[in-house]
Parts: C-alpha cells; sequence; structure tokens
C-alpha cells in the first residue's frame, strides 16, 4: 500500500511540474525519467545519464519532497540507476564509416571579422598580452599552452580571441579550429545527450588543433559539463593542441575543481588591464575613422578622461556621436559630446565619504601598482610618483589631521604628506598628463 502511495506521489509530482515548465524542458529533461519500483523509504528511477539526475535534483528538489519519501537530511529519497549501455553496444555494431553530425563535423567557425590583430590597440595594459596572443597564433601548441587571458568586461579578450582564430586560418589552413562560448559548448553536450551521439561530440573537440574558449565564468557550479570539459582539455593538451581561454579573473578566483585549475595555470596566464588614457584616445581615433568620421583630439581626450573602464562603452559612444552628427549635421564641441554622452560619462552623483583606503584603490587603477607597493618604501619612480598622488588626493579630500592621513599611508610623517601634496600641486599645473591621471582617480573614487 505503501509502495502505491510512493509511485502515485511520482505521478503526483509529474503532472504538478507539467504545468509549470515549457513542453521542451518537460519532453528533453523529465519525460525520458523512467520510474522503476517503490519502497518506504524510497523511490528508484532510471535516468538516461548523470546531466538528467542533476537537472532533476538542482532545479525540482523541493518539489520533489512535498511528493517523495525523505531522507533524514530532508532531501527526497530517491536511488537513481543510469540506463543500461544496450544502445551503445548496438551503436557500435553499425558500421565504422557514419555519417557526420553536421552540427559539429562541418561545424561554421564564426569569426567576426573586425575582431583583428591589425585592428587591435595597444598600450601598456594589454601590450604583453597581445604578443603572447601573436606567439600562440603563429605557433600553436608550441608555446604558451594553454594560454589563459583575464580582466574584466569589454577590454579586448574576445577581440584577440578572434584574432587568434584569423591568422591560424590564414596562416595553418589544415588546422582544425574551433572558436566557441562555454555556454556553447554546454549546449553542444545537451545536443548530443539528446541525440545521443556524445560520442561523436567528443571525437569533434578532441581532434581539434587549436581550440579558443570565450567565458569560462560560466562553466562554474556545472559540475558535469566541467568533468567533461576538463577531459577535452587534457586530450587536447597531451597532443599539444593549442587551448586558448578568456575569463573575467584568474583561474585561482573560479569556483572550479582544483584539477582544472590547476590546468589552466599550466601555461601562461596573462591579466588583460584597462587602457590608459592615450591608448583610449587611440581607440577612439581608429573607431571614428573606420567609420569615415574625424573626432578632434580634443574631443577625444574628453571622451577618453570620461569613459574609461570599457572599450565597449567608448565604441558606444563613437556611434551615438557619427548618428548625432550624421543626422543633425551639426559639428562636435565639447557641450554637445557632453549632452549627448552625459548618461555614459562616468561621474560622481553622490557625495559619500571618500576614505584613504578608496584613494590607494583608485591610485592602483590608474597607475597600474598594487596598494601594498603603494603603502611600501619603495623609491620606484612609478611606485613613488603613484604614493605621491595618493597622499595628494588625501589631503585634497579627507577632512581629517595630515597626521591621521600620513599614517595611513604605512605610517609617513605629515611632512612627507606635505612634501608630496606641494610637488604634485606644482606638476598638474605644467604636466597634462599628471593633471588628466590625477582627475581620472579623483571621478573615480567619488563614483
Amino acid at each position: 500500500m505503501i509502495e502505491t502511495e510512493t509511485n502515485n506521489g511520482w505521478i503526483q509530482f509529474l503532472e504538478f511540474i507539467q504545468n509549470r515548465c515549457t513542453s521542451a524542458e518537460y519532453e528533453n529533461w523529465i519525460a525520458p525519467i523512467q520510474f522503476i519500483q517503490a519502497s518506504p523509504e524510497e523511490i528508484t528511477l532510471e535516468v538516461p545519464n548523470i546531466f538528467v539526475q542533476e537537472y532533476l535534483l538542482d532545479n525540482f528538489k523541493d518539489v520533489l519532497a512535498h511528493f517523495l519519501p525523505l531522507k533524514h537530511t530532508g532531501d527526497p529519497a530517491i536511488r537513481f540507476i543510469i540506463s543500461s549501455a544496450k544502445k551503445e553496444i548496438a551503436e557500435t555494431a553499425t558500421p565504422l564509416i557514419e555519417p557526420e553530425e553536421p552540427a559539429l563535423a562541418q561545424q561554421e567557425i564564426k569569426l567576426n571579422h573586425l575582431y583583428r590583430f591589425e585592428h587591435f590597440i595597444e598600450g601598456p595594459s594589454n601590450q604583453f598580452v597581445k604578443s603572447a596572443a601573436v606567439g600562440v597564433a603563429s605557433r600553436p601548441g608550441k608555446s604558451y599552452n594553454p594560454l589563459f587571458i583575464h580582466g574584466g568586461v569589454g577590454l579586448g579578450k574576445t577581440h584577440l580571441l578572434h584574432s587568434i582564430g584569423h591568422y591560424c586560418l590564414e596562416h595553418h589552413p589544415k588546422s582544425r579550429i574551433a572558436v566557441i562560448t562555454t555556454e556553447s559548448f554546454i549546449n553542444d553536450i545537451v545536443d548530443a545527450l539528446r541525440s545521443k551521439s556524445i560520442d561523436k561530440m567528443k571525437r569533434f573537440y578532441r581532434n581539434l588543433d587549436v581550440l579558443l574558449v570565450d567565458d569560462i565564468q560560466f562553466l562554474q557550479n556545472r559540475l558535469n559539463f566541467e568533468e567533461e570539459f576538463c577531459n577535452t582539455f587534457e586530450a587536447l593538451i597531451n597532443q599539444n593542441k593549442q587551448i586558448v581561454i578568456t575569463c573575467d579573473k584568474p583561474p585561482t578566483q573560479l569556483k572550479l575543481s582544483e584539477r582544472l585549475i590547476a590546468r589552466m595555470e599550466w601555461g601562461l596566464v596573462a591579466h588583460m588591464g584597462v587602457p590608459d588614457l592615450e591608448t583610449r584616445v587611440a581607440i577612439i581615433k581608429q573607431k571614428s575613422e573606420s567609420r569615415g568620421f574625424d573626432i578632434p583630439n580634443q574631443i577625444a581626450f574628453f571622451i577618453a578622461e570620461h569613459i574609461y573602464n570599457n572599450v565597449r562603452q567608448l565604441e558606444g559612444a563613437i556611434n551615438r556621436l557619427c548618428a548625432h552628427s550624421r543626422l543633425m549635421a551639426e559639428e562636435l564641441n565639447q557641450e554637445i559630446v557632453e549632452k549627448i554622452l552625459s548618461e555614459m560619462f562616468q561621474m560622481s552623483t553622490s557625495h559619500k565619504k571618500i576614505s584613504v583606503e578608496n584613494i590607494l584603490k583608485g591610485v592602483a587603477t590608474v597607475f597600474e601598482v598594487r596598494i601594498s607597493e603603494i603603502k611600501g618604501e619603495s623609491r620606484h619612480k612609478e611606485i613613488a610618483l603613484a604614493r605621491q598622488v595618493a597622499m595628494y588626493l588625501a589631503k585634497e579630500l579627507i577632512d581629517d589631521s595630515l597626521m591621521k592621513i600620513a599614517a595611513s599611508f604605512g605610517g609617513k610623517t605629515h611632512s612627507t604628506l606635505l612634501h608630496a601634496w606641494k610637488k604634485i600641486a606644482d606638476q598638474i599645473q605644467i604636466n597634462e598628463t599628471l593633471r588628466r591621471q590625477v582627475q581620472m582617480v579623483q571621478r573615480n573614487i567619488e563614483n
């Protein structure tokens, strides 16, 4: 009687959930699950693969708890059985020569035609990364393998990834290349499971010469997909095939297995930083000229000073200005630019309390040094300048005693603080670049 009730509980769950998910979701993930048997303690279900099991528990565990027996932990008491390998055995008995899956074997390499090395603007923040990318494209699998590129949104990681793809296609035409996002890799696995062609998908990926993967961070918290990627990764590395991965953070900050993190750190981990002012101006000039639109240097500097964290935002700003200029037949000046781009400008909109820590972070970002170096004793020119700028801004922006502010810089004296403040105050009167850098830091910390 209890077994019948448990069976009815599964049926009731199916009826309940069928009205709360799409028909495609139900058919692909729920319908393939088979009820096997029930006992007072648990229910036994047969699933076609581990991904269906994971999907069921990840999405419906709380709902299942209302219909099925529970463990002492409060989780639904389900024993899963993976479907027998009869179908796999039948597949191995078929002829060895099979028609290839068009979704994989004849996969079109989708590259952005604008994302080439010659269109990439170099600067101090990305010069090393670009050099590494060119080295990988020139000799795939011979150096920097894997190449792991990390940095913030919109800084050019995808641009370099596609540039490698273009270069390999042109200079190594016989190479098998795939350029994918992590999402498309996951979708390929799901599609292959659905069409019972997982082995063909594995053969496709593990026979590549160059695998370019964008946004690996989306593999986090997807254990079974991560395992398949890790197996593919190892298969390619062991054959000296090239892998390039992009991410928004370094490997050690990802919520992935230690095994995969260690493998991604095998080769070269390269950081792509925020472009400096001159690089952003060069990007603005190059992007506008490619559209047949000339932005004066003064306007380019004005835009670059206000949009500084994201190259894509710079492109968006250029597109707005191009459209406005052509539609309104107006020549650009600073007032018009500020009006058109005001909502994109990264300016202060609040009067939050500014701390020395805020200033240190802002200076470290703009001058590309570590906070520990600013607070340290290094006499290196770049670090000493960053330290003096931080002290100047601290005196200008923080209403506190000089002794207390100076102590925040690793125990410096108030006379050291005053000396730094005077030096920077004098230099920004004659050094335009430094003045712009100081203004940029100030806008950043007030934002």
